[in-house]
C-alpha cells in the first residue's frame, strides 16, 4: 500500500513538472474567451484535487486503542471524629427598656393670604 501511494505521489509530481516545462508564453493569437478560461481552470482544479485526495485517502487510518479498565482507588482510611458538647446557655432576665414612640400626624388648615385669598396648607403635629 505504501509503495503504491509513493508511486502515485511521484507520478503526480512528475506530471506537474512536465506540464510546467511544456508551458510556453502566451501570444496574442492564443487568447481564450473568459468562459473557456474559467472552464479550463475548474477542470484543472478538479484534476489536482482528485490526485491529492486519492493520495491522502490511501494512507492507513489508525484507530484509538481499546479502553483499559482501571480499578478505582481504595477508600481513604477512617478518620476520628470528635464531638464537643455545647456549653450551657444561661439566659438572664432583664426588664425591657422603656421605648418612647413619637406619634405624628399631618394636619391641613386654611390660611388667608393678603392679595391672593384663602390657601390650603399642611403641617406636621407630633405628640
Amino acid at each position: 500500500m505504501k509503495v503504491f501511494s509513493f508511486f502515485s505521489g511521484t507520478a503526480a509530481a512528475l506530471a506537474l513538472v512536465a506540464g510546467l516545462a511544456a508551458a510556453q508564453p502566451a501570444a496574442a493569437r492564443d487568447r481564450m474567451s473568459p468562459g473557456a478560461a474559467a472552464a479550463v481552470g475548474v477542470l484543472g482544479g478538479l484534476a489536482v484535487g482528485t490526485i491529492v485526495g486519492a493520495t491522502v485517502a490511501q494512507q492507513p487510518a489508525y484507530a484509538a486503542p481499546a479502553p483499559v479498565y482501571v480499578a478505582p482507588p481504595p477508600p481513604p482510611p477512617p478518620t476520628r471524629v470528635y464531638v464537643e458538647e455545647p456549653a450551657a446557655v444561661v439566659y438572664e432576665h432583664h426588664r425591657p427598656r422603656r421605648v418612647y414612640v413619637e406619634r405624628c400626624a399631618t394636619e391641613r388648615y386654611r390660611e388667608w393670604v393678603p392679595g391672593w385669598g384663602w390657601e390650603y396648607r399642611s403641617r406636621q403635629v407630633c405628640n
